[in-house]
Formats: C-alpha cells, sequence, structure tokens
C-alpha cells in the first residue's frame, strides 16, 4: 500500500509540475504612437521597456503599457542596450549612421558617435569587457566595439556575412554573432575582436536572435521552423526546438531556464525549458500578433515583452522599400505584449 500511495503522490506531483508550467499569462496593450519597430528591450528589475519606432524611441511601462518618455532624433533605428554601470543607453539608428548615447535615469541625450561602417542593426552589451557591441549590415558586415563610458569606437571585426544579427556573450571573453544569409555563427575575441572561428548551424536556416546560458555554455540560435542549441566549447549542435516561423531575436530567461521564441509569421511565441544542458521541452506557445519577432526578457521580474505596430492597406501605387521588403500602409496601432506565468 505505502509503495501505491508513493507512486501516486509522484505522479501527481508531476502532473502538477506540468501543468504549471503551461499555464502562461498573456497581456495586451493598447500603446498607439507612430513608425515602425524593430527591437525592444527591458531595463532589469524597473519595469521600464524601451522600444525602437522608426525615429524615435518609446519608454513604456511595462506593467500597464503606458509611455513613460521619448527619445527622438534616431532615424531608421534598430536596438537599444541598456549599461547601468554608467547610468547610459545606446541606440543604433541606420539613418544616419549613429548611435544615440542617453542617460538612463532622465533620458537625455548625450552625443551621437559616427559609425563609419554603417548598417547598424542589432545592439548588445558585454559585460565581461565592459563595450557595447554592434552588429552591421554593412558590407561586408562588421561588428563594432565602443567603450560606453568614452563613447568611443575601440575596435572592429570584419565579418562573412552582410547580415549578422545578433549577438552573445559567454561573460569569459567570447563574443558570438549569427550570421543570416550563411546559417553560421562566428566566434569573436571580445577584447581583440579577431575572428576565432566560423560553426555550421545546418539545417537551422536563417539564423537570427540568439542568447547564451554561461551556467551550461549553450548558444541558443533561433531559425526559421526549428532553432538550434549549441555546445558553445565544441561549436556542435545539441539539439533542435521546434518553433514557428518569422524569428527575429530570443529571449532567455536564466534564473527560470526558459528561452523565449517569437515567431511573427505565426503571430506565437514558443516557450522551452532547459532541462539540462542537451535537453528541452516545449512548454508552452501563446498567442500574439502577425509581425511580432522580437521579444526582451525582464529577468528580475521573470516576465518576457513583445510589441508590433498593425498597419493599413498601403497605397496603390507604393514602391517596395531598398531591402526588398513590401510596401506598408500607415500604422493604424500598436500593441504591447507582457508574458509571465
Amino acid at each position: 500500500m505505502s509503495r501505491f500511495i508513493g507512486i501516486a503522490l509522484a505522479f501527481l506531483l508531476v502532473l502538477g509540475m506540468s501543468v504549471d508550467a503551461q499555464t502562461f499569462k498573456v497581456e495586451k496593450f493598447s500603446v498607439g504612437g507612430e513608425g515602425g519597430t524593430d527591437y525592444l528591450t527591458a531595463e532589469q528589475g524597473t519595469g521600464r521597456v524601451f522600444v525602437t519606432r522608426g525615429d524615435h524611441v518609446m519608454v513604456l511601462d511595462g506593467t500597464k503599457g503606458t509611455l513613460l518618455g521619448n527619445i527622438s532624433d534616431t532615424p531608421n533605428n534598430h536596438g537599444v542596450a541598456l549599461v547601468p554601470k554608467h547610468n547610459l543607453g545606446f541606440i543604433t539608428s541606420r539613418g544616419d549612421s549613429t548611435v544615440t548615447m542617453f542617460e538612463l535615469s532622465t533620458l537625455t541625450v548625450v552625443r551621437k558617435i559616427r559609425i563609419p561602417a554603417g548598417g547598424q542593426d542589432g545592439i548588445m552589451y558585454d559585460d565581461f569587457t565592459d563595450r557595447v557591441i554592434l552588429t552591421n549590415h554593412s558590407k561586408p558586415g562588421t561588428a563594432t566595439a565602443i567603450d560606453p563610458a568614452k563613447g568611443i569606437i575601440v575596435g572592429q571585426a570584419e565579418l562573412e556575412d552582410d547580415s549578422p544579427e545578433g549577438a552573445a556573450s559567454d561573460g569569459k571573453g567570447k563574443l558570438f554573432v549569427n550570421n543570416e544569409r550563411k546559417g553560421t555563427i562566428q566566434v569573436l575575441d571580445a577584447k581583440t575582436m579577431k575572428v576565432l572561428d566560423s560553426w555550421s548551424l545546418a539545417p537551422c536556416e536563417g539564423p537570427t536572435g540568439i542568447a547564451y546560458d554561461r551556467s551550461s555554455d549553450r548558444i541558443f540560435a533561433g531559425c526559421g521552423k526549428n532553432s538550434a542549441v549549441v555546445n558553445a566549447l565544441t561549436g556542435k549542435i545539441v539539439a533542435t526546438i521546434p518553433n514557428g516561423e518569422g524569428v527575429d531575436a530570443l529571449g532567455w530567461d536564466p534564473v527560470e531556464k526558459l528561452i523565449y521564441i517569437p515567431a511573427g509569421r505565426d503571430s506565437s511565441v514558443t516557450i522551452v525549458h532547459e532541462d539540462s544542458p542537451d535537453k528541452y521541452t516545449v512548454v508552452g506557445t501563446v498567442t500574439t500578433m502577425t509581425g511580432a519577432k522580437t521579444i526582451t526578457v525582464d529577468t528580475v521580474k521573470h516576465v518576457a515583452y513583445l510589441f508590433q505596430p498593425m498597419y493599413g492597406p498601403p497605397p496603390a501605387n507604393a514602391l517596395p522599400s531598398p531591402i526588398g521588403r513590401r510596401p506598408r500602409g500607415p500604422v493604424i496601432g500598436a500593441y504591447f505584449f507582457a508574458i509571465s506565468h
């Protein structure tokens, strides 16, 4: 009898854990405002979320979706990196080939840093070198390092692809960059910005979003249909994760061991638990809206955020963009999503 009760209790415990792991709450806020979007960035623990809007950056309250502030004159912006250590933030603006440096506490612009390579896209902060790292769709593609305290360029790497996407740091002196066209991850020395290696991600196609688990030395690379988990010590793919199409950025919560994979074409976010370094389980899928392809996570509050404008029909005589994207109509709404559990 005691053995039977023990088995039953164990079964109920596992069942309860499974049900809890699949219960996620999605809040949706109507935000409005003008401009498209690319990346958004959560300020850890404060509830503020920085959202790119084409030529300005909105600062939203993550609990209400309300506007807290605005940073203007950032034409064709793409991403925001925050460096609380220096009370500074940085915004990539492809339109004028600059990075806007601003005070976190006041949102006041300090200066604009000219980026000769151009093509700014992704941006992140590497705590190991205390540098801000840009990934540029220049020709050839480049990764640029900025000293955040001085606001100057201190290094640059030439990459094998003119479409580098996200970058991640292992916190020990290496950077990892996803190359969307080549389907590779390049490894860089974070101090010298020298390219050390290049790893194929096949059959993972079009890698974009990237995150790094420092506890297991695993890289998560977001791809179409299936994302890849890479052993950062060997460069080998150790697992694949099924997800929707249209991924552009990944979210990673190292405390809860959850990976958030947004799919803009499928209007969904696949949520995955890292059971062990080489074993991953999909624990939930939530619905967002078409186009919502980037995500950010507040790893203190354990909330993931997405943002997406809604567009009306394009004018009849509208032309495709210079990079071949279909023409868009005017922004007729914009929505902010918060995922928690």
